[in-house]
């Protein structure tokens, strides 16, 4: 497959969340770090009136939250208890991080090929912008970034249906993947391994490309599954003492 060289198609801007953020969505990822961090433990009832009241909403945007956190697999619906948290299941969890290898390796594969010359140097500049939040030590606004690189990469792809098809499983995945950066110099892999991904698709190479971003990711589920057993243990660790 030839590369896409035409100057004149109109580069797509690295990605930024520029919409609102709803309030069941900050809820949402409250919770949800909550849960992972173990701040919340399995069993727990996440009660709306409750929920509700911690957060200064109402309702509704509760039972949004609640309703994504079940299908994250944070939570669960019980008969006569309603929404409680469940114990994280590290085989489910393994394999969506499969799936979304796949996935972000078939976006890799077709941004190597597809992206334009101003959409790589796009790439390329968000990359280069990263470096300083890695030496800061910043995971938070190095998460931010690390959302706004994949989210560049899949509309360079520019395959509409796989892009849905990612930013809905990232999506479930997102709470774990905010998670790893609150291991030791994980900023500093992730940037190295960020770093692969962007040379293969800058020189075109789309089977590095692929095998870069599946390797990187996968990388990120270890690195997930470490930190949440660290949470997990912890727990246990509590009620036994």
């Amino acid at each position: 497959m030839d590369l896409v060289t035409e100057q004149d198609r109109p580069a797509k801007a690295p990605a930024k969340e520029e919409r609102r953020v709803t309030r069941g969505e900050e809820v949402t990822r409250q919770i949800a770090d909550d849960i992972i961090h173990g701040r919340l433990s399995p069993g727990v009832k996440l009660d709306e009136v409750e929920v509700a009241r911690r957060f200064g909403t109402s309702r509704t945007p509760v039972r949004e939250a609640l309703g994504q956190l079940c299908a994250m697999g944070l939570a669960e619906r019980v008969a006569y208890r309603g929404v409680v948290v469940s114990r994280i299941a590290a085989d489910r969890l393994a394999d969506m991080f499969v799936v979304m290898a796949e996935l972000e390796a078939s976006a890799a594969r077709l941004a190597a090929l597809q992206m334009t010359p101003a959409e790589r140097r796009g790439l390329e500049l968000l990359h280069l912008a990263s470096r300083d939040l890695v030496r800061r030590g910043d995971r938070e606004a190095y998460a931010q970034h690390n959302s706004e690189f994949h989210s560049t990469l899949y509309a360079g792809s520019h395959n509409s249906y796989l892009e849905e098809l990612l930013v809905a499983t990232r999506k479930r995945l997102n709470p774990f993947r905010r998670a790893q950066f609150n291991l030791l110099g994980r900023l500093t892999s992730s940037h190295g391994e960020h770093d692969q991904v962007v040379q293969a698709i800058l020189r075109g190479d789309a089977d590095a490309a692929a095998l870069a971003m599946r390797g990187h990711v996968m990388t990120v589920s270890a690195a997930s599954a470490e930190y949440v057993g660290h949470q997990t243990s912890g727990q246990t660790q509590m009620k036994n003492e």
